[in-house]
């Protein structure tokens, strides 16, 4: 019997190989062997086809052939580093809708840990935030679906939804003896990438929460709408904490506002000619070359020079940093908070066919001088750390699989070091509360004790690092 089990085995795996054959070329996979000079790897591809027949053959229930061949790409993918990915139809819609900013779901940036869903960030102004959903909170349960086991597309598949629907999150927070349950109501989400106002007068606050198609617009409006409401700007903060990234020439654009013309943002590096590039403050780079009118023309002039003060914190990512570490190379801006996320790489989407793509991590970008913040991220000028900030926060370098910093291997061993540092300390802190007289800071306002320090800095007063146990009247950013 053992013998019949495995012939039918391998004919399966036969029939198996035509269709892995088809595949490849669909996917120009020779093209691409012979590019990089390499032979197809036949050993292993008959291996991959003998694990298709076994599990055919032998598996307690019957599975489908589309489903075993998406597995085993996104497999492939999610095996390099946590940014590559498989995008189904599904997944690969949802990623151009949330690049427009909108969407039918709860607002929750979201990463995986373990094999559960951890919150990154809850969204501003969305029923995750209003709920009280917190970053680094683990997410159990999505109803009554386990969640381990289960690809992060698929998590935020069903989390996103008709709006006015229901999703009861099981919740597991650091410090809280029991799992905290949560029922939410799904709503129209629409991140409101730039938010702005003037704190006192003369000195302007801009928040850019995630970088979209219109972010750079919106950035121009706000900061238009500044000079107009009032004397010319004396300064200016520029809030890129928890901003998780987006679109890189959205970072470009906003990097551009700031930076004389034909200034270099950030440049890419990678295997492929594709991928060796240079991003300029220049309408070619940051239109992307689509005939529209430059926006950045209605600027006042004096944006160029005006003191600014760039926050970030460890919720800082990918095109935030870029704009960080470029107004930091320039010296345009003094970037204060604390250490940002260290996402220091480009991911491209290339479409399949069929409505499906794959997210492939293709570069790694650098900044003006040529500093490489992967695994390591913007220092700040001046550190100023948040009101709670001993709750951990997980980072590029705790992240599983993730790139090395190539041009600086001594910060990447240190790097890995802190994160094992920050592992166990979390650990530690497993059993201790946080305090419940203690209520999330809303960014931007009069109890924002880092923007309070912005502001000291901007007027050339003393900058205090630390907040108090309890922040204070005489912290509190003037006017906010």
């Amino acid at each position: 019997m053992g013998g019949n089990r495995g012939s039918r085995i391998r004919q399966i795996g036969l029939v198996f190989v035509g269709v892995i054959a088809g595949v490849l070329v669909s996917l120009n996979f020779q093209a691409i062997a012979q590019r990089d000079r390499s032979p197809l790897p036949i050993e292993e591809l008959r291996a991959f086809t003998e694990v298709f027949g076994a599990i055919k053959a032998n598996y307690v229930e019957p599975v489908e052939d589309k489903k075993l061949i998406s597995e085993a790409i996104n497999g492939m993918l999610t095996g390099l580093d946590p940014h590559s990915a498989y995008l189904d139809a599904d997944a690969f819609k949802e990623l151009q809708v949330g690049t427009q900013g909108q969407f039918g779901g709860l607002g929750i940036e979201v990463g995986m840990e373990d094999g559960f869903v951890k919150v990154v960030s809850p969204i501003e102004d969305t029923p995750a935030y209003r709920a009280g959903v917190k970053p680094n909170d683990l997410i159990i349960k999505l109803d009554e679906t386990p969640v381990k086991g289960m690809a992060l597309n698929d998590a935020v598949k069903k989390m996103r939804g008709r709006p006015n629907t229901n999703i009861t999150l099981t919740i597991s927070r650091k410090g809280e003896p029991q799992l905290i349950v949560i029922t939410l109501t799904r709503a129209v989400i629409r991140v409101q990438s730039v938010k702005s106002k003037l704190i006192e007068p003369g000195y302007g606050y801009v928040r850019v929460s995630q970088f979209q198609e219109s972010t750079a617009e919106s950035l121009v409006k706000a900061i238009d709408n500044m000079y107009k409401q009032g004397p010319p700007l004396k300064g200016l903060v520029l809030d890129l904490r928890n901003d998780p990234g987006g679109l890189l020439y959205g970072a470009v654009a906003i990097s551009a506002a700031f930076l004389p013309q034909k200034s270099l943002v950030v440049s890419t590096d990678g295997r492929t000619e594709d991928a060796k590039r240079k991003y300029f403050a220049s309408p070619d780079d940051y239109l992307r070359g689509g005939g529209r009118d430059d926006f950045l023309k209605s600027l006042p002039a004096a944006v160029k020079t005006v003191p600014m003060v760039v926050l970030v914190n460890g919720g800082s990512a990918s095109a935030s940093e870029i704009v960080a570490g470029a107004l930091q190379d320039y010296k345009r801006a003094t970037v204060i908070g604390t250490q940002s996320f260290g996402k220091g790489s480009v991911q491209t989407i290339m479409p399949l066919g069929n409505s499906t793509a794959i997210k492939l991590t293709t570069a790694r970008y650098y900044t003006p001088s040529g500093r490489s913040i992967q695994a390591k991220g913007i220092t700040p000028d001046i550190i100023v750390e948040e009101p709670g900030s001993s709750t951990s926060r997980l980072r590029e370098a705790d992240l599983t699989r993730h790139l090395i910093n190539p041009r600086d291997k001594e910060a990447a061993e240190k790097e890995a070091s802190e994160a094992a540092e920050r592992a166990a300390a979390a650990a530690k802190r497993q059993n201790t509360p946080d305090d419940p007289s203690r209520k999330p800071i809303e960014l931007g306002s009069k109890d924002d004790f880092q923007l309070a320090q912005a502001m000291n800095h901007l007027k050339g007063n003393p900058v205090v690092g630390q907040p108090p146990k309890t922040v204070a009247a005489d912290t509190k950013a003037p006017g906010g």
